[in-house]
Parts: C-alpha cells; structure tokens; sequence
C-alpha cells in the first residue's frame, strides 16, 4: 500500500495504525538484516503512538509508519548520529521542523535510517554501521546519501521516509532503488532549528514509490520556520493536487552528456532517451539542449564548499553533544576534508561560493527558453558496494571526483536551488533500476509534479518490487 492508501485505510477503519506498525515492523526484522536500512528502531514507543490513533483520523498521514534519515534532522527521544562514531549516543530533545510537520501529520516514526558519514559520499557505507545494500540486488549500493531511507522504501519497509539532499542525496538514492526522489527548491522545506549555513546546498525531502505520496510528503513538510532566510513563495495550491493536473505542453531540453565530460552508461543514456520519446509522445517539445554547466569552474568550487560545510558540521558538534567531538572517531576521508578545509584561507569558502553562485545564474538562465531539463539521474546504474571506497593515503579531493564521476547530473541543481526529481522509468537487462532526472524552474515544483504525474499515468512503475522483498514475503 502507499501511504495515501494506508492513511485512508486507517481512517475508514480497515486496519489499524498499530497493525500498520506491526507489519513494518516484521517486514525490517525479515529484511533488514540483510538490507541494513534501519540503524536505529524505536518499537515500543511507535506502537505506543499507533494505538492513538483512532479510525476517522483525518490527518494526511494518520498511523502510517515512517523512517528518519539519521542525518541532519534531528528527532526528540532517538538516537542521532549522523552516521557517526564521533557522535555516541546522542538523544535530541526536540524534533526538526520536517520531523514535526511529518509527526502532526499523524505520521509514526519507527527509527532512524542509515547514511554516509555526515552524508558525504553517494553510497551509504559507513563505518559505524556498515553497508546497506539495493533491495534490487544486495551486492550493489542503495545510494546515497539517503540510502537508508531509499532500502527502506524500495523493500517494503514503510512506504515513506524522509531524506535530505546537498548533492543529489535524494535522487541518487532514488535511482539506484526504483523509487521517487524529489529534491524540494531551497527555502520550501525548514531545516529549522538548525542554522543557516547547513543549508548552503542541502534541502530536506523524501522518498517514495509514487508521485502521490511525494507530493504529499513535501507538502506536508514545506513552509516557513522563523528565522529561515531563503523563503520562497507559497505554491498556487496544495502540492498534493498538482500531480493531477495536465501540465499542458512544455518545452524539455535532452542532455546525456555528462557535466563533467565523463563517460555515461548505456543504460542511463537510454534511460533518457526513452524518456524524452515518451514525453514527445506525450504532445510536449523536445529538443537536445543543456544548460551552460561544463568546466572546473563548477566542480572544483563544489569540492571545496562540500568540504568546507562538512568540516563546520563536525565543528559545531561540541555544541549538540555538549562536548567536543572525537575526531580520532571520525572515519579517514572526514578527517582528511576536515585538514584539507583547515589549511583554507579565511577567503577560500567564501570565494568558492561566490564561484557558484557566478555559476548558478549562467545555468538557470538556461530555463529563459525552457521549461524541463531531462538527463540521467546518475552516470552509471547502482555500483557495486565497495566502489567508491576511499583510496589510502590520496588526497580527499581524488575520492569526491571519483564519487562526482558516478553523479554528475545532480550537484548543479543543489547549487542553483532548483527543484529536481528523479523518476524509476527503466531498468537493466538483470533488473537493475535507473532514474531519470527532470529539473523545473526556480520554485517549480508544481510544474514538475503535474509532469511527474503524466509520466506515471503513462508508464506505471509501482508494480515493480526487488526479488529480494518478494521472495521473503
């Protein structure tokens, strides 16, 4: 079921919040010790909150169970760790914004889901907790850095669970899983209490089976948190309804070619390629267009303003933990950005960022002639687990571009702050998903939603589950 369809179950009646919980909870002890998704569960409080919630509830969300990415939203009474030694143990005592729009929603939180170290690489392997792998085949990666989430979802877990994305962490996932993964615009979802320069590049979000539910996730998420400091303009109506309605005919520019100038797979170039067949035949203009995104003078500001925030996240941990944290924890590549970031000039961040933002105005504008941009979501299907491993003692800028080589599609659009949503539109000849990438205008999110919509109703995907999920159950 989704989790619209379980939320109106659970409001006629049909079934309960709690054998809603009950039955994710069984599916994660079968599953999860193979797939490794959830990290943290918290059952007896999750089926404590279910047993509240009574037939004729009509909160959007009323008794579906849920995952937490355990990252940068923090969740009152649970374990977060960021993905981390360094962290311990630590329990918040307050929830984040998204988490208690989610919670007031009616939304019942099972734990916490599994996630890169402080969220840097595109596969989810930390060392604390170790690898979870693709629902679709074990021996290759959910993605990341919302892999935990993205496993969950795609092997029947819970139907939704959030995520966050400073580098595509969304739509990776996504991709790599079979799923939806919509990166909101930056500004539309608080990360409040959390200060502003966490959000440089990242954004909060979820993933999902279906256009539905990931409307209603985001709009159950977005708005205003005080003291947010990009907000942007409310949509023209519920995001939930606008998968619903006909996008009326758009112009879409088709990019295959990697921002990067590396090699992309087959697989993902026919995966776009299908695609803008589909949307031609959908009565849309389709043209092979990119915008103005190639050279150093993206990648390498990137790198260094990714490094620098991940270095400011583990600086401040002192103030979250009440203690300084143990660096000697954290795993060799955090470590590594972190002394790379500390031999910076007080300009360096600074100027890279402005380097971007130089950037982010030549490629939206490329949305003056446009109203789509189509690519690959990833380079590459999922890759094997392992991959992407850190080589010893090499700089940590030679394992991010390795990591960049794999997603190069998905960074430009956290640095312009447009919305970006990846779609399961094909797979390999063994089963593998792979995504496709629809990036809409600044704030555009209804635009991409109705199209997502059209897309969905043209070529349905909800009928695919990994093998793995199947055979278990």
């Amino acid at each position: 079921m989704t989790a619209l369809e379980q939320a109106a179950a659970v409001h006629a009646g049909e079934i309960s919040a709690r054998e809603l919980v009950e039955a994710s909870l069984s599916e994660i002890e079968r599953l999860n010790p193979e797939i490794n998704a959830f990290v943290t569960l918290i059952s007896e409080r999750a089926l404590a909150e279910a047993d509240g919630v009574k037939p004729g509830d009509d909160r959007p969300l009323a008794g579906v169970p849920i995952g937490i990415k355990d990252l940068g939203t923090v969740t009152e009474g649970i374990r977060t760790t960021f993905g981390s030694e360094a962290t311990g143990d630590w329990v918040p005592q307050l929830d984040s914004e998204p988490v208690r729009r989610l919670r007031a929603a009616g939304a019942i939180v099972l734990g916490k889901t599994n996630t890169p170290e402080f969220g840097i690489l595109p596969v989810t392997e930390p060392r604390r907790f170790g690898a979870t792998r693709n629902p679709y085949d074990p021996s290759r990666t959910s993605g990341g850095s919302s892999g935990g989430s993205a496993a969950a979802v795609a092997a029947g877990m819970v139907a939704l669970a959030s995520g966050s994305d400073g580098g595509g962490s969304i739509r990776i996932p996504a991709s790599c899983c079979g799923l939806v993964g919509l990166k909101p615009s930056r500004g539309r979802v608080s990360i409040a209490p959390m200060p502003e320069p966490f959000a440089l590049l990242s954004v909060e979000g979820a993933l999902a089976r279906t256009v539905m539910d990931a409307a209603l996730a985001l709009d159950i998420q977005s708005g205003y948190g005080w003291g947010d400091v990009t907000p942007i303009p409310r949509p023209s109506a519920p995001l939930h309804e606008a998968p619903k309605r006909e996008p009326g005919r758009l112009r879409v520019g088709v990019s295959t070619r990697s921002p990067r100038g590396t090699s992309v797979a087959p697989e993902c170039v026919a995966a776009a390629t299908d695609a803008a067949e589909l949307l031609e035949s959908l009565g849309h203009e389709v043209e092979e267009a990119e915008p103005d995104w190639r050279g150093d003078d993206f990648k390498v500001p990137f790198i260094t303003v990714w490094s620098a925030q991940v270095a400011l996240g583990v600086e401040r941990l002192d103030a979250i933990l009440g203690e300084p944290a143990d660096e000697s924890k954290l795993e060799p590549l955090t470590r590594s950005m972190i002394g790379h970031v500390r031999e910076y000039s007080p300009t360096d961040a600074l100027s890279a960022l402005a380097s971007l933002r130089t950037k982010a105005r030549a490629i939206v504008s490329w949305w003056r002639d446009h109203d789509v941009l189509l690519t690959p979501t990833t380079a590459t299907p999922a890759v094997e687990v392992g991959a992407l491993d850190p080589d010893p003692g090499q700089p940590p800028e030679d394992t991010l571009r390795k990591a960049t080589d794999f997603v190069p599609f998905t960074p430009p659009f956290n640095v312009t702050g447009q919305p970006a949503i990846s779609l399961p539109l094909h797979q390999t000849d063994s089963g593998l998903p792979v995504g496709v990438q629809l990036v809409g205008p600044p704030a555009g999110e209804e635009l991409l939603l109705s199209l997502a919509g059209q897309i969905e109703r043209a070529a349905p995907w909800d009928g695919r589950r990994p093998a793995l999920a199947a055979a278990q159950a």
